[in-house]
């Protein structure tokens, strides 16, 4: 039987939060905003997919500050991920990223990590490396997503054996 363990990225994998990263780009003010927005949605005040398109909506990230988020996950990744993730694969153990964070910022870390498989939002951009969109039925872009990816993943591994690994309430309620 194949196993799994889930991680999150954000403050779990690597120390930072991508999206308050992103915010920081934008000024003091901006990301107060973009903090205040996660808080209420964590207490669920206002739905997590409202909150996700308004955050993007203020910050708009371009394609080049995308590719930062993503050096600068590899730059604060913890350092004890890469031997687990190796100790883990040596046992037969696949692990897999699910985060409601960004695609194409997180996978440079999985590669650097060895993880194949990442399920996160995709990020669309123009031609010009401008943020035009976000992946809206992305499952991790919405509240109890990483529950669909998992029920998912057990489906397509043919397993019950799963594991999430995280920092909030998103990894919490998975099961």
């Amino acid at each position: 039987m194949i196993r799994l363990v889930c991680f999150d990225c954000d403050s779990t994998l690597s120390a930072i939060e991508g999206i308050d990263e992103l915010a920081r780009f934008r000024g003091p003010a901006v990301f107060r905003q973009v903090e205040e927005m996660t808080c209420v949605a964590m207490d669920g005040g206002v739905p997590l997919e409202e909150v996700f398109a308004r955050r993007l909506d203020l910050i708009r990230p371009t394609a080049g500050e995308i590719r930062r988020i993503g050096e600068m996950y590899i730059r604060h990744v913890e350092p004890d991920a890469a031997g687990v993730i190796a100790r883990l694969k040596k046992s037969g153990i696949v692990p897999v990223i699910v985060s409601g964070g960004f695609r194409q910022a997180i996978l440079p870390l999985a590669e650097r990590l060895g993880i194949a498989r990442v399920e996160a939002v995709n990020l669309f951009f123009d031609d010009a490396g401008n943020y035009r969109d976000f992946g809206k039925n992305d499952p991790t872009a919405r509240a109890r997503g990483k529950n669909a990816v998992i029920t998912s993943l057990k489906n397509e591994y043919k397993t019950d054996d799963v594991v999430m690994v995280g920092d909030g309430a998103s990894d919490l309620e998975t099961t």
